[in-house]
């Protein structure tokens, strides 16, 4: 290392005792890759041999990528998890620098070799692409071990070699690896990735005397990207990443990209909390991490030449979190360039991340072109609003009661809070009945998300307080209400310990002795439909369910409809890939408009219709029934025709795709709110008036 770390004309100040002399044939590598001073561990056999075996690999095609995936494996899962760390592979890295910058500076290349271009204009045209290659500046504000930073470069390099080979002559590269920032919250992670942008260097170095007899000398070598050592969401990115191009005399073109910490607003830890309270100041609670790079990235671009896109958690683009951020993005004359729908997270890593992610690019407003990506299908559109669809930027906001005051209020279900000493199962509860007959009038079925579409069974005991001397007469039941009190007693809720002394209450109960609507709280994103069900008023609904107790038939058939699963895709927040079915952001908010008695009897009948077809196939639970490569056809036909009597309630012409439905209902939910505020403001105006006159 103390070679490594002396220039050849200064060598002969080292002891020769020190250092033997073959070591001189080594070349000067610089400063600040060796010149810490390590004191050499003591090796066994194994370790030695491991080091040994690691020297005679072919070190000179290794994809610096790996370093990546080295990164990730060394960690712990808990450290990984804590930060939010998660290696991105070359493919989802490439799905990001692609549209972000790298796909227009080949469009800008192809234009300048036209052969319609006389020679002279051609050369004009790809000197000056060189000129703006050679003074991009790519910024990763959450660079890990380098991946994004890495691939940017020998991207870039690659372009210009394609450059160079048009130009004809004797190049030498102008790209510089001073182009490249970054912002990592780990020393080790970001000393990781400097070490791979230098070998990266020389990778490209190599490549490039391949094809053109020369190169920029590797060693010794120079400065390895600004990687600065930090907390982004507490550093002036703009002190890190300059707006200016190196001389400091004209704006820069500078994108920002990578893949920040993923975590949840429950999975943050104080600090994290912390550094959202210093980023957002207020109405961040709700917010994923990622959110600070998405606001930090949006501010950074403003007004410059420049673009940020970061590969994210599906999170950031579904249910609340929508109208709490990109509303405070997107006002600052901003708009999504190009997004990447969900897919699923793969990368070659040891114990890699199992999450469902998108891409989103942000730009300052442009005529450019605005592309989705969906499944390898990549479409030109209009607009992209924050949902990523193609309809107008709407902001769905959480409301308390349906926009169309004729629905029901939609509760959540029962919740227990019992330990588990309120429900029984069939066991149990046969057990139960048999030794005591008058047990039975105590107990309901009790079903949930699971109990309803995989046709489980379980009860609940259910006690009025005018029943209750009744219902502790019985010695099993008395000995579960006494165990509910000592596991409430316990807990370190307030709430929880208040209801102790009544242990045959719920700690939330909304169930109503009426006929009832059961939605699954989560559903497989697979399923054409949720499926959703219509109970007696005998069966009490879980937590783990929605229920719109008092409800008449067509609802079922409004919320099972194809318009109304269009706006949950579009909305509802996601459990991985699942639905997350909410009342606030799903069923309150959904577009519909009044209907007559008439058309409410129509959908009733395709109601009966749909149940009839079930009970066809009773010996199928709903899982297996509304499984899309397995959905009956007759149960099909009943949705289709549902589906068409609910599109005749918002206009007589069919829709021609998902898309054109989409956009109608976001329309429709623009102009329903905006009425709703009228009314508002002319219940005002009355007031008032009333008011003056008294």
């Amino acid at each position: 290392f103390t070679v490594l770390n002396t220039p050849k004309n200064k060598r002969g100040a080292l002891s020769e005792t020190e250092l033997p002399e073959y070591l001189n044939a080594f070349p000067y590598v610089n400063g600040s890759l060796f010149k810490e001073k390590h004191k050499a561990p003591v090796f066994t056999r194994r370790s030695r041999l491991a080091i040994l075996n690691s020297g005679e690999q072919s070190w000179s095609a290794i994809n610096p990528d790996i370093f990546g995936s080295m990164f990730q494996a060394v960690i712990s899962v808990d450290q990984r998890g804590s930060l939010g760390q998660h290696y991105t592979s070359v493919p989802n890295i490439m799905k990001v620098i692609e549209p972000l910058f790298l796909n227009e500076l080949y469009e800008e290349f192809d234009a300048s070799t036209s052969s319609a271009l006389n020679s002279k204009v051609k050369e004009k045209k790809l000197r000056a692409l060189l000129k703006r290659i050679d003074n991009l500046k790519i910024f990763d504000p959450a660079c890990g071990s380098g991946n994004f930073l890495i691939i940017a470069y020998k991207e870039l390099r690659i372009l210009e070699m394609k450059i160079f080979k048009e130009l004809g002559g004797l190049p030498l590269s102008g790209i510089s690896l001073s182009q490249f920032y970054g912002i990592e919250i780990d020393d080790f992670a970001g000393e990781i990735a400097k070490l791979a942008l230098w070998l990266a260097e020389h990778q490209m170095n190599v490549a490039f005397y391949k094809e053109f007899g020369r190169t920029n000398p590797t060693l010794p070598l120079k400065e390895a990207g600004k990687i600065v050592q930090g907390n982004a969401t507490r550093l002036d990115w703009e002190e890190v990443c300059p707006k200016t191009n190196n001389s400091g005399t004209e704006p820069a073109e500078v994108y920002i990209l990578g893949n920040p910490p993923f975590l949840g607003s429950r999975n943050q830890n104080k600090e994290q909390k912390e550094d959202m309270k210093f980023v957002f100041e207020k109405d961040y609670k709700s917010l994923d991490y990622i959110s600070c790079w998405f606001y930090l990235g949006a501010n950074y671009i403003k007004n410059i030449k420049g673009q940020c896109a970061f590969v994210s958690t599906n999170s950031i683009s579904q249910g609340e979190q929508v109208a709490l951020i990109w509303q405070r993005i997107l006002k600052n004359n901003l708009e999504i360039s190009f997004a990447h729908q969900t897919y699923v997270w793969d990368n070659n890593a040891k114990n890699k991340a199992a999450v469902f992610v998108v891409i989103i690019g942000l730009r300052n407003i442009s005529n450019k072109p605005k592309y989705i990506f969906s499944d390898y299908h990549k479409s030109n559109v209009s607009n992209i609003n924050p949902y990523l669809t193609t309809a107008n930027s709407v902001y769905i906001k959480r409301r308390s009661t349906p926009l169309n005051v004729s629905l029901n209020k939609i509760v959540y279900g029962n919740l227990l809070n019992d330990g588990g000493n309120l429900t029984l199962s069939d066991g149990e509860k046969h057990e139960l009945v048999a030794k005591y007959s008058s047990a039975q009038k105590f107990i309901k079925l009790y079903i949930g998300s699971k109990e309803f579409l995989r046709g489980e069974t379980r009860w609940c005991l259910f006690i009025n307080k005018e029943e209750l001397e009744d219902a502790i007469s019985i010695p099993p039941i008395k000995q579960r209400l006494e165990k509910v009190s000592e596991h409430r007693l316990k807990s370190s809720e307030k709430s929880t310990r208040n209801i102790a002394n009544t242990p045959y209450k719920y700690y939330f109960q909304s169930y109503n002795e009426t006929e009832s609507i059961i939605i699954p709280r989560t559903s497989s994103q697979r399923r054409e439909y949720i499926p959703i069900g219509y109970l007696n008023e005998e069966i009490i609904i879980s937590d783990a369910a929605q229920a719109i107790y008092n409800a008449e038939p067509w609802i079922l058939g409004l919320v099972s409809s194809k318009m109304h699963m269009i706006w949950v895709r579009a909305v509802a927040g996601r459990l991985k890939s699942d639905y997350r079915y909410s009342s606030a952001i799903v069923y309150n908010t959904f577009p519909f408009p009044p209907i007559s008695t008439q058309r409410k009897n129509e959908i009733t009948q395709a109601v009966f219709r749909i149940l009839e077809e079930r009970e066809k196939h009773s010996d199928k639970t709903l899982a297996q029934l509304y499984d899309p490569d397995k959905m009956p056809d007759g149960l099909r036909e009943a949705h289709r025709q549902n589906d068409l009597i609910i599109e005749k309630c918002y206009r007589s012409t069919p829709f021609n795709s998902d898309e054109e439905r989409l956009e109608y209902l976001f329309k429709l939910y623009e102009k329903m709110i905006q009425e709703e505020k009228d009314r508002g403001t002319l219940f005002e105006k009355a007031k008032k008036t009333r008011k003056k006159r008294k």
